[in-house]
């Protein structure tokens, strides 16, 4: 079959031949028709990424869309090592399989599912949004931001803050239902004031942060210490990504003087299935709430021109013949 291949860790795939798969126990081989390119699927390849568990050679890519044996249209996860998601054909678990609302294309479906899991999971499980809660979206821009803004309308936050570094990415965030913009590419002491100001006024009740790095101490440091806004919730500030870093600077007292509370949330958070039931949960969501989701889809013979550019608010897909 024909597959994105990486034969060393860190190396853009090849589009070539790679062995067919064979079904194990309690597996079927689902037969792709898209899947898209993630951070998360980026970081795995190279090795780089904590849930990171093939040797090359590998077939890379996390998830995606495909037919079971019974033509029935299904996303799937954890396709067993070597195989990926960017291939013709997946050994994937029955119980990784989920079969899909006719409402939502397979392009719509690769693309949306993890952005829409990275927000899904948080708000319902983690940190539920309570009555006149705001929630703050950190890193807003992305494509997982702007998912999370609009699940964060839909499940009730009574404003919705959406923070980013460019401002002409964050104004169609508006459309999408955010309240309030925040440009983060300003000096830390002005970036602390606004957030703690926000923090207040809002009634932020969940950071949901994609970013990490210099920006999240800022945010920290606004919602905790003596000066930080104190309601009669805590904050729970939910860690999902890191792309503006892996490390921050956290001060003991900043915690223990404050209402935050640090929670994450990714691969190895929660079960396997209990990820599986939020992408359920929230793929049924998407077709009430109408979320939306840019898409740019190419063929997968072209992953190598694609690969390492994930395409910001906008998610590549690839289609598979």
């Amino acid at each position: 079959m024909k597959a994105a291949v990486v034969r060393e860790l860190g190396e853009v795939p090849r589009y070539e031949e790679f062995p067919d798969p064979a079904p194990g126990p309690s597996e079927s081989i689902v037969e792709v028709s898209a899947a898209a390119l993630t951070h998360l699927a980026l970081s795995r390849a190279a090795g780089a990424h904590y849930s990171a568990d093939a040797a090359p050679p590998l077939v890379v890519g996390v998830d995606g869309v495909g037919r079971d044996p019974e033509g029935r249209r299904v996303y799937f996860a954890r396709a067993r090592p070597p195989y990926g998601a960017l291939a013709e054909r997946a050994p994937v678990p029955t119980a990784a399989q989920i079969p899909l609302p006719p409402a939502l294309d397979d392009v719509t479906v690769a693309a949306a599912a993890l952005p829409g899991m990275s927000c899904w999971r948080p708000l319902t499980v983690l940190a539920p949004i309570r009555p006149n809660e705001a929630v703050l979206v950190h890193g807003a821009a992305g494509a997982s931001g702007r998912m999370a803004v609009q699940v964060a309308k839909h499940l009730g936050a009574s404003r919705v803050i959406a923070a980013g570094r460019d401002p002409e990415e964050l104004r169609p965030l508006r459309d999408l239902g955010a309240d309030e913009l925040v440009v983060t590419d300003r000096p830390p002491d002005e970036l602390r004031a606004t957030f703690r100001t926000l923090a207040r006024e809002a009634a932020v009740g969940v950071v949901l942060d994609y970013l990490w790095g210099p920006t999240a101490e800022a945010l920290l440091e606004a919602l905790g210490g003596p000066n930080a806004p104190r309601g009669p919730a805590r904050v729970r500030y939910v860690q999902v990504g890191s792309l503006a870093g892996p490390t921050i600077r956290l001060e003991s007292a900043l915690l223990r003087s404050s209402g935050v509370e640090l929670l994450g949330s990714g691969l190895g958070s929660a079960s396997p299935a209990d990820l599986l039931t939020s992408i359920r949960s929230f793929l049924d969501a998407m077709v009430v709430g109408h979320f939306r989701i840019e898409t740019e889809v190419h063929p997968l013979a072209e992953v190598a021109r694609f690969w390492g550019r994930t395409g910001g608010a906008r998610r590549r897909v690839f289609s598979v013949p």
